[in-house]
């Protein structure tokens, strides 16, 4: 798919590997919208950057864990730009719980973890896909985690919610198709504010990765792109992790 001209929703797209992916995709042609839910001053500065570079971005607000406003998100957007082609399902959140401490993986955290980082995905895509449809194409890219492969991750309900976001990316390219594509990018360890205050262990990991480096959002930004574009694949788990996982 030639992604010149194409309009996309990028969820959490004000920082990290959002951000990093709503600028990669204006600089190949794309109108992006940069959803946020709290971080609306990155949300603003992405969209100014990018019309200041020349692009197209607008910055709208979506707690995607609640169906009726990703519908009212996904509402404006067509009545804006008329349709939506591309959708990365990159917003999620987690908890900083021990893995081993069962009792502080609340039924509270449980459920704040699956609403955003699952339910939220399904619902971006269950809006778009209408859209998508009547154009006969379209793409959808997940964000997934080695945590949802390897079980070991920032808690347990975090690494759960990223197994059922690679579960959810299969099960939906099999509903969405033959029209809509859905691929999940699953990263490693990324310098992201994820590591905030965690910057020593970080620093401590990358030598034992077999590329001696850690990503960066503008590493997983070129295959969330490529993905997008790639018109032979759907339903795939694609890991890019500098060899973490191996």
């Amino acid at each position: 798919m030639n992604l010149r001209n194409k309009v996309a929703l990028v969820t959490g797209g004000g920082t990290g590997i959002g951000r990093a992916t709503s600028l990669l995709l204006t600089k190949r042609g794309v109108t992006v919208a940069v959803n946020y839910s709290r971080s609306r001053v990155e949300a603003e500065e992405t969209v100014l950057t990018i019309n200041k570079e020349g692009g197209r971005a607008i910055a709208v607000q979506a707690d995607v864990s609640k169906d009726k406003e990703v519908r009212g998100m996904i509402k404006l957007l067509v009545q804006q730009f008329g349709t939506i082609d591309l959708l990365v399902n990159n917003a999620s959140i987690t908890r900083h719980i021990p893995l081993d401490d069962l009792e502080g993986a609340t039924e509270e955290i449980w459920d704040e973890l699956f609403d955003v980082n699952v339910k939220g995905m399904f619902y971006c895509s269950r809006a778009v896909a209408p859209f998508m449809n009547r154009n006969n194409e379209g793409a959808i890219v997940n964000l997934g985690s080695i945590a949802g492969q390897t079980g070991l991750g920032s808690s347990l309900p975090y690494a759960v919610s990223k197994s059922a976001i690679h579960g959810l990316t299969k099960s939906l390219a099999r509903a969405l198709a033959p029209n809509i594509r859905v691929n999940c990018v699953v990263p490693g360890a990324v310098a992201t504010r994820w590591w905030a205050g965690r910057e020593e262990q970080m620093q401590k990991l990358a030598p034992n990765l077999l590329l001696q480096r850690i990503s960066t959002p503008e590493d997983i930004a070129q295959l969330i792109c490529a993905a997008l574009e790639q018109e032979a694949m759907t339903g795939q788990i694609i890991t890019v992790d500098s060899g973490q996982t191996l």
